[in-house]
């Protein structure tokens, strides 16, 4: 009497323990095996690629904003007829009374040329009060050198103490490299608008002392930004005792906008106000736009992948077509033929995609380190700062991102075993044994 198959429920064992047997090749199979290999890597390096670079993209994206909010402000508010803002000091009370509102700082802000005796820079000078510039996690961090306190010593904890009475000036670190300067080198700031005379007008210089030289970390700023004391910034730009603009910091930047209206209530109309997002609007479009591209770039390497799935499988399912026949005539299901290449197919792109997110979580978690290796043995930095901004490779997974990054993966993978399965299910014993 002839055997039956013992079970014939959805993915039984007998499912299972047949597309592990086509998973192993023997010697005639082999080529089978090299393609179901290559789809395996492919997968691979096509996940791990897709979360590395978007991870990448999520941190730089991050690094950036979170150094030009720590230095911009969220939110600017100014005259619309460019005279100064007399009366700032009740004006920034009101505005940091608004809900949402974290400070409201007032800023006098023009544009110089700073000179020194070894090279002349072009600078953006920002007047800010010894108060409001220690609340700047972005200057005040480790990489602070300052010399300004009546007190210092060389184990003095960085402080922009004595800001306002220092007579002195706070320049990037790039920006004091370029210029050969240190602490206690002085510095000359031009400026065009200076004073009327009967040739017409004079630029104004005026020499500084550098008192404190910070480091931001975004090359930008480093390389042309001076900060100068309130009441000196008033003086050498002649706003007499008000300010150009008030910056405000927020509790939300990412939705900035429901702000602004209470902010003008208490500003008055004759305001205007700049978000972060008018002043740096094309600058982030272009990186979500490079973001979008990238991913779907990306994908392609997985969906190259998954149709070598579909060819190894195509080949697996003509090669074991006797094998096929022999089953049909046993009793199992077109279903069941159709389980067992779905699961074959399917074996390779989830171990494939789970390889791959182990590789991209490794490489996301070291990417500092990759990068200092690459610069060491090929002698030149991949990421330059002074191309991309930042000091060092950020990167930032985002959970959720991740998921869908894995979910499409599995999805293209089990997508192409269908068709293969499809034919594997359709194939007519009586033909397949008829030459046997």
């Amino acid at each position: 009497m002839e055997k039956s198959l013992p079970d014939t429920r959805p993915f039984a064992a007998f499912e299972w323990m047949l597309a592990g047997r086509y998973l192993r090749a023997r010697r005639r199979e082999g080529f089978i095996s090299v393609i179901s290999l290559f789809s395996f890597l492919g997968i691979l390096l096509g996940v791990a690629t897709l979360i590395v670079v978007m991870a990448v993209l999520n941190g730089f994206r991050a690094e950036l904003l979170d150094k030009i909010l720590g230095f911009q402000g969220h939110v600017s508010i100014y005259r619309t007829d460019a005279a100064p803002l007399a009366g700032y000091g009740d004006l920034a009370e009101r505005i940091a009374s608004v809900p949402g509102v974290v400070r409201a700082v007032p800023l006098v802000e023009g544009q110089a040329m700073a000179s020194s005796l070894h090279n002349n820079t072009g600078a953006l000078v920002r007047g800010i009060a010894e108060a409001d510039i220690q609340k700047l996690p972005s200057l005040n961090n480790d990489s602070l050198r300052t010399a300004m306190n009546p007190e210092f010593t060389p184990d003095s904890p960085p402080s922009f103490k004595g800001f306002d009475t220092a007579g002195g000036v706070a320049i990037g670190e790039r920006m004091a490299w370029r210029h050969q300067l240190g602490l206690g080198s002085r510095i000359t700031i031009i400026s065009p608008e200076g004073p009327d005379t009967v040739v017409g007008t004079a630029p104004r210089l005026r020499d500084y002392p550098v008192v404190a030289i910070f480091k931001v970390g975004m090359s930008d700023y480093d390389e042309n930004v001076i900060y100068m004391p309130l009441s000196e910034a008033q003086d050498y730009f002649v706003t007499d005792d008000g300010v150009n603009q008030i910056e405000i910091m927020v509790a939300d930047p990412d939705n900035v906008e429901q702000y602004l209206l209470p902010v003008l209530a208490e500003a008055g109309t004759d305001m205007a106000v700049s978000t972060w997002k008018d002043r740096n609007s094309t600058f982030f479009n272009a990186l979500a736009v490079e973001r979008n591209v990238m991913f779907l770039v990306l994908t392609m390497i997985i969906l190259v992948a998954a149709l070598n799935i579909i060819s190894g499988l195509i080949m697996l399912v003509k090669d074991k077509s006797h094998d096929i026949a022999i089953l049909r005539t046993m009793g199992a299901t077109r279903g069941a033929i159709q389980r067992v290449f779905f699961l074959t197919g399917a074996a390779i792109g989830t171990a494939g995609t789970i390889a791959g997110f182990i590789t991209g979580l490794l490489i996301c978690l070291n990417t500092e380190r990759i990068r200092q290796f690459i610069s060491w043995v090929s002698g030149v930095d991949p990421f330059n700062p002074e191309l991309y901004y930042l000091a060092q490779l950020p990167a930032k997974m985002d959970s959720w991102e991740t998921v869908m990054i894995v979910l499409m993966a599995l999805g293209l993978s089990f997508a192409a075993t269908l068709y293969p399965a499809w034919r594997a299910a359709r194939l007519d014993p009586v033909e397949a044994l008829r030459y046997e």
